[in-house]
């Protein structure tokens, strides 16, 4: 009863569908004046290349009708009582039948486009992805450079001595800034597209740096880190998504996580010029004249390096590709056709760029092909991909609560508060950061062999150990403390830097499907600069209050992020960003029961057949 039920639905809008076909191939125009055939063969290409036709116009959808039947197949029951995904090939399937005759503007002719290039193949891909990867080390050395800054005497000095409260404003400017930053940023990378984005929180940055380099008072100072914050909300959004979007499938991981890589070296660098300019203050009479030419060089030439890696960083952004995917989802498909050809110039597989294309193609139409008015708005994110938003938050913000920035900003003070001196903790800082760099390394030569899931958990453990170890030698104060407390930081540091670091990065962009992936890859962004607040503000009240017991609550955190990651998050290595939805088909067996895709669950309940409890 129930079955004939559903058959019964699916005839009539099946019905309604062949009615309206019929009208619409005796409107002028829609089709040719040859007689077609009531059902095409599906070739999985869109029905028009004219750019003014728009490709989710009901003239456009029903010349597919076949998708809808495909839909039916993947719904009904089946008579073998298996699921349907058994047989339903993934986007990314070899045998899949091409049609390139749909494209009429897109040659696809792979040496016309790469003939006369040099640059190309797996060396455009390495040196665009590493590339990009330095404007991460923006904000890197911004993080870095004004907490070590804030302690020189000339600093306080010059702006009269400002207040533990001003200090704290100043620093958490550029987390707010970030925060609001990555939320507006979705709406910039969808109309004007990855490379625009890039260059613009670049230039950005680079308004942020000068303020701050030439500040004459703190106000100025303040507003510059606010500059400094957008940009880098910008940039942390913008870069491992782009990453992502122009790595072949069995790089991805590796390639993204070097984008970690370029944030430690510009940690690392700002704390090493930092500990180099902090001498400046020894020349003449630094000290005590703060308006003196040595005593402004000492903290505004750190500052001004930024501007420089920033300018530097602009020029070179102008010559990197545009994303592919971006491309073709605004029906570019020249263009994306013409990048994709020179990353796959070298691949073993000849026709690897139209295999591509089509990948891509196909999977941007079968996404407007549901719920078009709603699929870029954040409530169709929050309504239909609820467990994706979870996890893309919750790996940036376990992040950050796991420790590190309590490690990485207060380090020096850590290092103190162990026993050392104020010069021997900058230098510790120094051999920290080196390090914790080096630590971002092996992930390029693990990540896409052990899987993102198998890192997150081992490095989560290892941070627990340590932090509990930590909490230990600080409550036992005994004369080898500060040994033992700087071995046990620098082992923190490196299990976050191979783990929790870079693939905390990578998994947002991964994650979502294009149609949203700017807004989710924009959310998560916020969610990791919000916990990068809060434990800014936090952790000097922390310090004071509880001292050593501090370490108890992080290492209680990542024990928490180890059991979210084994219970909740998939293993996204090796599967193609379209074939993403088939990890979370279980998103809407709730609904049916069946093994369905998300997009044809999400079609059956805008036609107003489906709800919680199933099909009506």
């Amino acid at each position: 009863m129930f079955a004939d039920s559903r058959a019964s639905h699916y005839q009539r809008i099946a019905d309604a569908r062949d009615s309206q076909e019929d009208a619409l191939s005796r409107t002028d125009g829609l089709h040719s004046d040859t007689e077609q055939p009531p059902h095409r063969e599906h070739t999985g290409s869109e029905p028009h290349s004219d750019p003014t036709v728009d490709p989710a116009s009901p003239q456009c959808l029903d010349q597919w009708d076949d998708v809808f039947s495909n839909s039916l197949d993947l719904i009904l029951p089946r008579t073998d009582g298996n699921s349907h995904w058994k047989d339903h090939k993934p986007a990314s399937d070899p045998e899949t039948k091409h049609d390139v005759s749909a494209y009429p503007l897109v040659d696809f002719d792979l040496q016309k486009y790469t003939s006369t290039r040099k640059f190309k193949g797996q060396k455009l891909v390495y040196f665009t992805s590493g590339f990009v990867s330095l404007f991460v080390s923006l904000f890197g050395y911004e993080q870095g450079v004004c907490l070590g800054i804030l302690t020189f005497v000339t600093f306080t000095k010059y702006f009269n001595h400002p207040t533990a409260s001003e200090i704290g404003l100043v620093i958490s400017v550029l987390e707010i800034g970030a925060m609001v930053a990555s939320l507006l940023v979705s709406r910039v990378l969808d109309r004007f597209g990855r490379k625009k984005t890039i260059l613009l929180g670049t230039a950005v940055f680079i308004v942020g740096g000068t303020m701050q380099s030439f500040a004459p008072n703190l106000w100025v100072f303040g507003v510059g880190r606010v500059f400094s914050g957008v940009g880098v909300g910008f940039l942390s959004t913008m870069v491992p998504l782009y990453q992502c979007e122009i790595s072949p499938v069995e790089e991805r991981g590796k390639l993204v996580c070097g984008e970690f890589t370029g944030n430690i070296a510009g940690y690392c660098l700002s704390v090493w010029v930092d500990y180099c300019c902090y001498f400046l203050q020894s020349i003449g009479d630094a000290r005590t004249r703060p308006h003196s030419f040595w005593a402004q060089l000492s903290w505004r030439l750190p500052l001004f390096v930024q501007v420089v890696l920033g300018f530097v960083l602009l020029v070179g952004g102008f010559f990197i590709v545009e994303s592919p995917r971006w491309l073709l989802d605004v029906d570019d498909n020249v263009r994306g056709f013409h990048v994709l050809c020179l990353l796959y110039s070298d691949d073993a597989d000849p026709q690897k760029a139209q295999n591509e294309f089509f990948l891509i193609k196909n999977s941007i139409l079968d996404e407007r092909r549901t719920t078009p008015k709603l699929e870029r708005t954040w409530s169709h994110l929050f309504r239909h991909y609820p467990r994706r938003v979870f996890i893309s938050c919750s790996v940036l913000a376990y992040a950050q609560f796991n420790g590190i920035n309590i490690i990485s900003y207060y380090a020096p003070l850590v290092f103190v508060k162990a026993g050392f001196n104020n010069s021997n903790a900058l230098l510790m800082t120094g051999i920290n950061s080196v390090v914790y760099l080096a630590s971002t390394i092996p992930p390029w030569f693990l990540v896409d062999r052990w899987g993102r899931k198998p890192i997150l958990i081992s490095g989560g453990l290892s941070m627990a150990i340590c932090l509990l170890a930590i909490a230990g030698v600080m409550r036992l104060d005994i004369a080898a403390t500060p040994l033992l407390v700087a071995m046990l930081v620098i082992i923190y540091n490196a299990s976050f830097g191979y783990s929790w670091g870079p693939v905390g990065f990578l998994i947002p962009p991964e994650v979502y499907p294009l149609s949203v992936r700017s807004k989710g890859v924009s959310l998560s962004t916020a969610s990791n600069w919000f916990a990068n607040y809060v434990v800014g503000q936090l952790t000097p009240i922390l310090q004071e209050g509880i001292g050593w017991a501090m370490y108890l609550f992080l290492a209680s955190s990542c024990v928490l992020s180890v059991l979210t990651v084994y219970w909740v998050y998939p293993e996204t290595m090796g599967v193609e960003l379209e074939d993403i939805d088939k990890l979370f088909e279980e998103h809407n067996e709730k609904y049916i029961g069946l093994g369905t895709s998300d997009l044809d669950a999400f079609e059956l309940e805008d036609l107003g057949l489906l709800d919680n409890q199933g099909l009506r």
